[in-house]
This record gives C-alpha cells, structure tokens and sequence, in this order.
C-alpha cells in the first residue's frame, strides 16, 4: 500500500478484512474501486477474472521471502539435512538468503513497509532489490544491487546498509 500511495497520492486507501471471496464480494458491491490480491491466490481458487492487473515486480516490490517455500532442520542434524538437500532450489534458496539478509540490516518493524526482491540474471549473477517506504507513502527509498550468487548474504547486508542510509533516522525508531 505504501508503494501505491507514493505513486498514486490522489487516490484513497481503506483496508479490506475477510476471505478472497468477502473482499471481492465488496468490489463488485461498489464499497472499493480496486482491491489487491495474490494472483496466486485467485488462480488456486478458480476465482482469476477478467479485469485483473497484474503487478509488475520490477515496479511494486515484494515483501521478502514472497513465493518461497523453505524447510528447515536442525543443523546437527545431517541425515534430515542430505535427505532435504535433494530438493533444494538453488535460485530460491539465494534470494532467501539475500532478502532475509536486507531484512537484518534494516531491521525495520512489522509496520515498516520494506520489499526485496532477489533473482538469478540470465548473466549468472545475482540481482537483489531493497525498497523501505513511509506507511503513508511520503517517502520511499529504492536500491539495487547485483553480484556473485555466492555473496547473496553479503549483497542483502550491504543493500539494506544503503537504504536505511538513505532514510531518515526516524523511519526504522
């Protein structure tokens, strides 16, 4: 939301409660203009209709770990470890890292809008995307960054260094 009112400050924003089916149920009613979803959501429930916009990542960042599904097990624990190691997602697993990484450094609330985004380039490298925003959309901060995959911590730390260096000291108080 804060994105959309740092881009779109003429519009209103409420919050719609309940189910897919309740928030969509007051769209068409007529209560809300617009409402948004999780496409994945929607196509999961047979409920994807015309009229849908999807957003583009590269332009509304996403909260970090969006579409990651990860197992954990003790670290001691190497039997459970090598059977998990058989179905690990490379690209998945570094994005994990580095998002989780941003998310460290800023340290921000769970009322502090901050997105990250991290992706394997067609070069190998590994891209990431920070973002950190005012709730009420009157500042946002947007950074990228892209290195070795093998530095995936090391580029979510250093890009949430650099955003929070660009937010004002009260954003993360």
């Amino acid at each position: 939301m804060a994105q959309l009112r740092h881009a779109r400050p003429d519009l209103r924003f409420g919050l719609l409660r309940g189910n897919v089916q309740t928030r969509l149920a007051r769209l068409e009613s007529g209560d809300f203009t617009a409402t948004l979803l999780a496409m994945a959501g929607l196509n999961r429930l047979g409920l994807a209709r015309h009229g849908i916009v999807p957003l583009d990542a590269d332009s509304f960042v996403p909260a970090a770990g969006q579409g990651i599904i990860a197992v954990t097990a003790r670290s001691a624990d190497t039997a459970t470890r090598a059977a998990l190691a058989g179905i690990d997602d490379r690209p998945a697993r570094l994005a994990a890292t580095a998002e989780r990484a941003l998310l460290a450094a800023l340290d921000g609330s769970c009322r502090t809008p901050i997105g990250a985004q991290a992706r394997l380039l067609a070069d190998g490298r590994l891209a990431v995307t920070g973002l950190v925003a005012r709730a009420d959309g009157s500042f946002l901060a947007r950074r990228s960054l892209a290195g070795a995959p093998a530095d995936a911590a090391r580029l979510g730390l250093t890009l949430g260094d650099l955003l929070r260096a660009d937010s004002p000291a009260d954003l993360f108080a």
